[in-house]
C-alpha cells in the first residue's frame, strides 16, 4: 500500500496551560463538549468539529500560551456576537486585502476572508475564519456532510438567496427548487460550480 492511500485524520490537537482548571472552565464556557478521557487528560471538541483539543499537566512541554487554531464559522458575525455575549474578549471583524488586515467584513462577503480573534486565558490564540464555499480541491467529491444544525441552516440560507436569484434571471418559479438546493449545497461544499 502507498502511503497516499492511507487515510489519516487529525482528531486531536494538544494545547499547552499554565493552569488546568482555568483552562477547563473557560473551554467550557465556550459550550464545547466535554469528553470522557483517562485521567490527567482534559478533552474538548467544538461544536460541529471532528477534531478536539486536549490539555493536562504533562501532555506538552510547550510555552503555555505558544498555541494558534482556526476555528471555521459559517457566519462570523453571529459568531464573534455569540462569544462576546458569553464573556469572551474577541477582536473586531478583519478581512484580508493586496495590503493586509482592513477592518470589518470582506466587502463582498468572500469565503476565507473575513476573521476575528481571541485568546484563551494561556494566551493560545484562536483565528475565527468565515468559510462558506470551499476552493475547489479542499474537500474531497464524494460524500458531504455538515457539522451541526447552524451550518446546515446557513448553507440552506445561502441556497435560498442563489435560488431566488436564479428564479428572476429565468423569470419562472422552479417546482424542483429541493434538487437545485441539494446539489448547490453541495457544490459549495466542495468547490464545484454552482448549478445552473
Amino acid at each position: 500500500m502507498d502511503v497516499k492511500d492511507v487515510d489519516m485524520k487529525v482528531e486531536v490537537l494538544v494545547i499547552p496551560v499554565a493552569d488546568v482548571d482555568r483552562a477547563k472552565e473557560f473551554y467550557g464556557g465556550l459550550g464545547w463538549r466535554l469528553d470522557r478521557t483517562p485521567p490527567g487528560v482534559v478533552q474538548f471538541t467544538p461544536q460541529g468539529s471532528a477534531c478536539s483539543v486536549q490539555f493536562g499537566p504533562n501532555l506538552t512541554t510547550a510555552a503555555p500560551g505558544s498555541a494558534k487554531g482556526y476555528l471555521i464559522v459559517a457566519d462570523i458575525e453571529a459568531t464573534r456576537n455569540a462569544l462576546v455575549d458569553s464573556g469572551v474578549e474577541v477582536s473586531e471583524i478583519f478581512h484580508l486585502s493586496p495590503d493586509g488586515p482592513v477592518a470589518g467584513l470582506d466587502p463582498e462577503r468572500r469565503s476565507y476572508f473575513s476573521r476575528a480573534t481571541f485568546s484563551d486565558p494561556d494566551g493560545n490564540r484562536w483565528l475565527l475564519q468565515e468559510i462558506t464555499s470551499r476552493l475547489p480541491g479542499r474537500v474531497d467529491a464524494g460524500p458531504t456532510a455538515f457539522g451541526s444544525v447552524s451550518d446546515l441552516a446557513n448553507a440552506m440560507r445561502r441556497a435560498a438567496v442563489a435560488h431566488g436569484e436564479r428564479e428572476k434571471g429565468t423569470g419562472e418559479e422552479d417546482p424542483n427548487w429541493p434538487d437545485w438546493y441539494a446539489q448547490y449545497m453541495v457544490n459549495e461544499q466542495t468547490g464545484a460550480e454552482p448549478p445552473q
